[in-house]
């Protein structure tokens, strides 16, 4: 007997691989690969034990072991199909396609606007003045704005300055950029518990992790201790900027 092989099946695999795709991304910068390696797996022995080596007692607790599983997968990973739906709903893809076409429109534009925050963060930096900032991309922020005061002021490099100044009462917390413009200061950030995280680094920096592994905002650091400009995005930090590398990250899209 021959399997028949046509296009709708050539593209059902491709869809699924890149489903898998993105859910093994998804669990690698939230820091649960192994959970999901460990599901697989899992899986892989269920296949085996009740379709290839027909095992009726053990493949019936497998059976039943999948039914509860899949509401207890639900529960454990709601963080992160959370942030898979919000990422699906957002029309990434769409508004990087808008952006190509448009790029040379809005290049000039984005760099007037990013160019503030960049001399902020050179000028505490030099003064060894603690900073926050987070920039928002296409998830919503809206729970960590809400732990914050709301300013929704246009960017300003004084403003963030004095925002960030030690006697100031928002200081201690984050800076929220929403649409080019300073949505609320003295947030509270989710603190990430990665053990990989160098010793030197402080809370600042653990917040700013923690906040690129939940969502898909950039969040930019200046130490208080050594006055150096560093950066978390995607659940991965960027260390020791100088003002050009954090020019060409600001503007960087994806």
């Amino acid at each position: 007997m021959f399997i028949e092989f046509g296009i709708k099946d050539f593209i059902d695999i491709l869809l699924v691989a890149y489903l898998l795709y993105q859910t093994y991304r998804l669990m690698k910068d939230s820091g649960s690969i192994n959970i999901f390696t460990g599901i697989l797996v899992f899986i892989g022995c269920w296949l085996i034990v009740s379709q290839v080596l027909e095992m009726r007692l053990l493949g019936s607790i497998f059976d039943k072991l999948v039914s509860v599983g899949t509401l207890a997968i639900i529960i454990l990973f709601q963080d992160e199909i959370r942030k898979f739906l919000l990422t699906l709903g957002s029309h990434k893809q769409l508004g990087s396609l808008f952006r190509f076409f448009t790029k040379n429109k809005q290049e000039q534009s984005e760099k007037a606007d990013i160019m503030p925050v960049v001399m902020a963060c050179l000028s505490m930096s030099k003064g060894k003045v603690g900073a926050l900032i987070v920039f928002e991309k296409s998830m919503p922020l809206n729970d960590i704005i809400q732990t914050g005061e709301v300013i929704h002021a246009d960017i300003n490099q004084r403003l963030i300055e004095n925002i960030f100044f030690k006697n100031s009462p928002l200081h201690d917390g984050a800076m929220v950029i929403r649409h080019k413009r300073i949505e609320a200061a003295g947030c509270i950030l989710p603190v990430s518990h990665d053990l990989s995280i160098p010793k030197d680094l402080g809370l600042r920096h653990r917040a700013a992790l923690g906040i690129s592994q939940e969502t898909d905002a950039l969040a930019i650091i200046v130490s208080e201790e050594t006055g150096g400009i560093s950066a978390a995005y995607k659940g991965q930090f960027h260390l020791r900027l100088t003002a050009e590398e954090l020019e060409r990250l600001l503007t960087k899209e994806d």
